[in-house]
């Protein structure tokens, strides 16, 4: 039976990176927080301990879980209330009846059945996420991917023969040519968080952005000047960078929904020479088809960030990256593998998600209040809505009754945009000189308003 004033919490990811004082990874602030909401936070397990004093949540903290046996061994009875988890996969057997928070974006690894599963329908307890918390995170090692190989000069190389005197501008320099990013098609999957942030610094770049999401999205993926795609394929046509940013979907009897989108089919459809980015789930591409598209020349490189895990007693791997591993023999020089790692080696973002999954976990038991639901709302619950980073993703209906309630923001973007109408007034009355200058300026000052507002990107509704 759950006792919901004294809730045990087990921890199963590291909740800070840096390392600390002595030399681990620094787990202070998360901790500190905890005991500021009034709970008591231990290194290890539950297991074997006296049933703690009534009134306060405990947390026990055990980053090194990892397999399947283990979090079977520990969590698999009931003992705890609740979980907070980051990349590692909870098995189906675990069991949490007070619910379970992800940090970061997607709950694909959630896979207890006290919500039934990762996409959190059915079961008796609430599922969540943190969204928005690493999207910027993960938005930046995509275009550090591509970055890596194009533009593509030879950095190193060059490096090398500078530092050896062995270079001449005026000769040598033709001997190195590059191809630009700016006027090259940049694809992307998914209009989520991390979707439209990576379109964003890929706009930045000078590059022509093309999305494909849910046909709802298109108004609002046009309004900020991106094209949409009606399907993955035609995302991809002729595209020279892909990046997949939308999740595995619903689990359904043959698998998650969106498991293998990234196939042949779509990979046919890049410019020939193109850059694969997948930092969302390994699960999404096709590695046969992959496989294929390296070969053919069709895909000049591939970069993929999916979990890995290796039993400590017998040394064997498992998780999403696996499949990948089988094109190293022939394909090593065009792959870029990480294990899951693009959104989650830095300190600040994993410790700031940390927090706020405390926060959610102790409201969703305390308060019966749930924030950021993934999947069924169970009974006894109020779904408080989603939250976010300050101008990450759109902009709330509650965002938007705070500005409506707050008459010196609204004075200031009508004044703001009463200057640019002015503005623009003036050009049409007395042409480009100092008219033009004006309007200009007003309409600078009236963007970047709108952007530190906020008011930009989709409502989120």
């Amino acid at each position: 039976m759950t006792d919901r004033t004294t809730p045990k919490i087990l921890i199963v990811d590291l909740v800070g990176l840096a390392p600390g004082p002595d030399g681990r990874p620094d787990h202070s602030a998360v901790k500190a927080h905890v005991e500021a909401r009034g709970g008591v936070f231990h290194e290890g397990s539950a297991r074997g301990l006296p049933a703690p004093a009534p009134g306060r949540p405990h947390f026990y903290y055990m980053p090194m879980l990892s397999t399947e046996a283990e979090l079977l061994a520990e969590a698999q009875d009931g003992l705890y209330d609740a979980v907070i988890a980051a990349a590692t996969f909870l098995p189906r057997g675990t069991r949490f009846d007070l619910g379970g928070v992800r940090i970061g974006a997607g709950t694909g690894n959630m896979g207890s059945e006290s919500w039934g599963g990762g996409d959190g329908r059915g079961g008796i307890a609430p599922l969540m996420n943190t969204p928005g918390i690493n999207a910027r995170a993960t938005a930046q090692m995509v275009m550090k991917a591509l970055l890596r190989v194009r533009p593509d000069l030879p950095v190193e190389e060059m490096n090398a023969l500078v530092a050896a005197g062995r270079f001449d501008t005026g000769r040598d320099l033709a001997r190195f040519p590059t191809a630009k990013l700016e006027g090259r098609t940049f694809a992307v999957i998914g209009y989520g968080n991390i979707g439209r942030e990576v379109a964003k610094l890929a706009r930045a770049f000078g590059m022509r952005v093309r999305i494909h999401a849910r046909p709802r999205h298109r108004k609002w993926i046009e309004s900020e000047g991106f094209l949409y795609a009606g399907s993955p394929r035609e995302a991809a046509s002729g595209a020279d960078a892909l990046s997949v940013h939308i999740g595995l979907g619903p689990l359904g009897p043959d698998g998650h929904a969106n498991a293998g989108l990234v196939g042949g089919d779509v990979l046919s459809a890049l410019a020939e020479g193109a850059v694969l980015i997948n930092y969302d789930r390994g699960e999404l591409v096709d590695v046969a088809a992959l496989g294929r598209a390296l070969a053919e020349g069709r895909l000049a490189h591939a970069a993929i960030d999916a979990d890995l895990f290796r039993d400590p007693a017998s040394g064997a791997l498992s998780g999403p990256m696996v499949p990948y591993l089988s094109l190293l023999p022939e394909h090593g020089a065009r792959l870029s593998l990480l294990p899951h790692a693009a959104a989650d080696t830095d300190h600040p973002t994993r410790v700031s998600g940390a927090i706020q999954a405390v926060d959610q976990i102790l409201d969703a038991i305390g308060r019966r209040v749930v924030r950021n639901l993934k999947g069924d709302l169970p009974e006894g619950y109020t779904d408080a809505g989603a939250t976010r980073p300050p101008g990450l993703g759109g902009m709330t209906a509650a965002g938007l009754e705070a500005l409506r309630s707050d008459a010196g923001r609204l004075e200031t973007l009508r004044a703001a945009a009463r200057g640019f109408l002015s503005a623009l007034d003036g050009l049409a009355e007395s042409g480009a000189g100092t008219a033009g200058e004006t309007l200009l300026l007003e309409g600078n000052r009236l963007a970047t308003l709108l952007r530190t507002q906020d008011l930009e990107g989709p409502f989120l509704d």
